[in-house]
């Protein structure tokens, strides 16, 4: 009985990260992927984000010759700054394991406001690192092709 309770708040939790992601995000195959994301990492990480009214999900609007279009969450009067993850629409169509990779890597900044982890500084090293605790390591060939 508790793991038929589970199963069902689990799929009740990802009915909610996908509505949640829906508002930011309007591609049906690129919202699945952040939703894949967002609901293998852990409890606490995924409820600070979700919570806090400056963190946003927004995809890169590029026009070629014409620049791009990011909305961005205003920092906050307290002086805390924004925690946007800005993704490409290439994440939506390249290989899975590199598109989660990305996501993940880059809510592991928002997560750590893109700041050291543990004993790492680099935070470019601490949000691979993150990320990889998720779940969600670098790929070995790094291209995302499928």
């Amino acid at each position: 009985m508790a793991h038929e309770e589970s199963i069902t708040t689990r799929g009740v939790e990802q009915q909610s990260v996908r509505r949640y992601v829906e508002r930011f995000v309007e591609d049906g195959n690129l919202a699945t992927r952040i939703t894949t994301v967002l609901c293998a990492i852990d409890e606490g990480s995924r409820r600070d984000l979700m919570m806090d009214p400056r963190f946003r999900i927004s995809v890169d609007l590029i026009v070629p010759g014409t620049g791009r279009q990011v909305w961005m969450s205003c920092p906050h009067p307290n002086g805390g700054g924004s925690r946007s993850v800005v993704l490409k629409q290439r994440l939506a169509v390249c290989g899975a394991d590199f598109a989660h990779y990305v996501i993940a890597h880059e809510l592991a900044h928002a997560c750590l406001r893109n700041g050291g982890w543990g004993g790492i500084e680099d935070a470019e090293e601490a949000a691979d690192a993150l990320a990889a605790k998720w779940g969600f390591a670098r790929p070995q060939d790094g291209t995302g092709n499928k």
